[in-house]
């Protein structure tokens, strides 16, 4: 009589929960190599799959780099949404005077929360050479400015200055300051 231990069963990972699983490694392989820098490989590693694997769930790296932008402007939709909405049940920090002030403050946190999809933003914006990631960063983007105005009712110019004020948060992250003013201590000690 042969004593041979059963074989721990496999579970087998459905193609959807393995493409949520490449888009997030996507997001984060993307975030700091680029659509050009990052391999298919690094991402497929990440996740622990082959690399025709992933090919069989997104044709192209291209086609994978949209999937993980759509997830990075999918994030800061669903953070100004959940933003206005606290603020209309009065949930959202005291010194916001209205919606756009609470997507503001939201948004400033997830900068700081997840600097993945701060560095996809950056690498999503450098890659616009490309006709269709530029096509789809414009799409995506316009579809923001919108989502803004709609939850606040916010005019056009207060809506530049959002936005404005947004990429000035962005590239403040990206460089790790709070402050982008011309007369601050970190810029200061920089041209010491």
């Amino acid at each position: 009589m042969s004593t041979t231990p059963a074989r721990a069963a496999r579970r087998r990972v459905p193609a959807a929960e393995r493409r949520e699983a490449l888009i997030e490694a996507a997001v984060h392989e993307f975030a700091y190599g680029g659509l050009h820098g990052t391999t298919v490989e690094s991402i497929a590693r990440r996740v622990g799959v082959a690399q025709p694997y992933v090919f069989s769930l997104f044709p192209t790296k291209l086609e994978l780099f949209l999937a993980a932008l759509e997830r990075s402007f999918e994030r800061v939709a669903d953070t100004f949404a959940r933003a206005a909405s606290d603020f209309a049940e009065g949930r959202a920090p005291a010194e916001c005077e209205d919606a756009l002030d609470a997507m503001g403050f939201a948004y400033r946190d997830l900068l700081a929360d997840d600097r993945d999809y701060l560095m996809l933003q950056h690498q999503s914006y450098a890659a616009c050479d490309d006709e269709l990631v530029r096509s789809r960063v414009r799409h995506r983007y316009a579809e923001l400015v919108e989502l803004a105005r709609s939850l606040s009712g916010a005019e056009p110019e207060r809506l530049d200055d959002f936005f404005r004020h947004g990429m000035a948060l962005n590239v403040a992250a990206a460089l790790g300051v709070e402050d982008l003013s011309s007369d601050c201590d970190w810029v200061r000690d920089e041209l010491r």
